[in-house]
């Protein structure tokens, strides 16, 4: 039986980052992998979805430009645009085995499964360990409807070989949303069906339907309050049911969310406590097992589940695993839905602001005038505040081409606390996002 200082059960950007930063401390560690090496985001998740979004901000970047230098807009060919993205994924898990066995840190390949809370096992051999690190991350949840397993998922769409004619997506979160925005820029008929008429909860509701306009007019089409009830296989396509509601796609998928990776785990017999949002742990990143730690989307937390947050999470651990510390404090976290138009925000939650809407008060600016944003022709540029009783910002949301970038300056100027007079003191590069920072503060 191998013995570790560490376990690492997970080979995600929280876990593989976790595993090298053990292994920089002395300690002889190991990493556990029972799907891709690297994880979620680089071969299936948020990094080839940006892959494939280059390709749409390219097109609509001259699309917009239409009849101001520029005469029509490039079709997408989807083949090439997916083996741009296959020069990427392909190498994920190559690269992340290298990396490893550089580092010298044991890699093994299979399901984890304690047997108690020092002791696990994968594929039929047992490893031992001081403490253990869970960075399981989530999955796709599917709906629990008629015809489920007819339900394709974000992991399907980002391995298309080909581009099925018309699309139909159940849920409005954000990857819905950004997947949506990249079937319809490379010439699928696309449809979002969601449960209520409230998509993207997370987000301010006026911006949230400013950017639901700009994708209609894309062709985008939106079916608001609809339950839905079963999916049907009516060879070659699907048929969508619903109360009073009815269609049929070439390709349906399930984006309700997503699930922790706890099953197969064997959590009960280590003494780990779990519930349907993942994981519990303590301010210090501790499950209800003392040796036992956990950082990632398979936490049960109120912070977004990013990467980046991930990757935070990680660094931390690795020094609540070795020392004493402080309980873990988030910074400011953005959270963005990406597209041709982009939604960002940070601050206050949007849960939090309506539990004391009284306290709150807030002023939108139209931007499209502004130069920055008329020199690229952003026409539905707009940004609000949300201010509380001092007139204190307190929460930021931009729908803008640019509104990933802006959403960053804001995070430096509301961590730093920086006030108009010290932004004024500075010289940006001009015209930017950031040369407007002045205007705002």
């Amino acid at each position: 039986m191998e013995k570790y200082d560490a376990i690492v059960i997970g080979s995600g950007p929280a876990g593989n980052s976790a595993a090298y930063a053990l292994k920089e401390q002395g300690k002889s560690v190991a990493i556990i992998e029972s799907d891709l090496w690297g994880g979620t985001c680089p071969n299936r998740g948020c990094d080839p979805k940006k892959m494939l979004m280059s390709g749409v901000e390219a097109q609509k970047r001259i699309e917009t430009m239409i009849g101001k230098g520029f005469e029509q807009t490039p079709k997408i060919v989807w083949e090439d645009l997916m083996a741009f993205k296959r020069s990427y994924t392909d190498d994920v898990p190559k690269n992340t085995i290298a990396g490893l066995d550089a580092a010298e840190i044991d890699r093994y390949k299979g399901q984890a499964s304690f047997i108690n809370a020092n002791q696990i096992i994968v594929d039929d051999q047992t490893l031992a360990a001081e403490q253990f690190l869970i960075a399981t991350g989530q999955r796709p949840a599917v709906l629990p409807i008629e015809g489920q397993d007819l339900l394709q998922s974000s992991t399907d769409f980002l391995a298309l070989e080909h581009l099925p004619n018309k699309i139909a997506f159940i849920g409005a979160g954000y990857i819905a949303f950004e997947l949506a925005v990249i079937a319809n820029a490379a010439g699928a008929e696309v449809h979002i069906i969601h449960h209520n008429d409230r998509p993207l909860k997370e987000f301010d509701q006026e911006m949230v339907l400013g950017l639901v306009d700009h994708m209609k007019s894309a062709g985008i089409q939106f079916h608001f309050s609809v339950d839905t009830k079963a999916v049907k296989l009516m060879y070659p396509a699907y048929q969508i049911t619903g109360e009073n509601f009815e269609l049929t796609a070439d390709m349906v998928i399930g984006a309700t969310g997503r699930i922790p990776n706890v099953e197969g785990l064997n959590l009960e017999k280590a003494g780990v406590e779990y519930d349907k949002k993942g994981i519990k742990v303590d301010d210090h990143l501790r499950t209800s097992q003392q040796n036992i730690f956990a950082c990632g989307d398979v936490v049960a937390k109120k912070a977004p589940k990013l990467t980046p947050v991930a990757g935070f999470e990680a660094s931390y651990v690795v020094n609540a695993m070795s020392k004493d510390v402080e309980a873990i404090e988030y910074p400011l976290i953005p959270t963005i839905v990406f597209g041709d138009q982009r939604l960002a925000r940070i601050g206050l939650s949007e849960k939090e602001l309506a539990a004391h809407s009284e306290k709150y008060h807030s002023e939108t600016t139209d931007l499209s005038s502004w130069y920055t944003y008329q020199r690229i022709n952003d026409q539905g540029a707009k940004i609000k505040f949300v201010y509380d009783e001092e007139n204190r910002v307190v929460a930021i949301t931009c729908l803008s081409q640019l509104a990933d970038e802006i959403i960053n300056y804001f995070l430096l100027v509301l961590t730093k606390k920086m006030t108009h007079e010290e932004i004024e003191k500075l010289i940006f590069a001009y015209p930017s996002p950031a040369s407007d920072l002045s205007y705002f503060i």
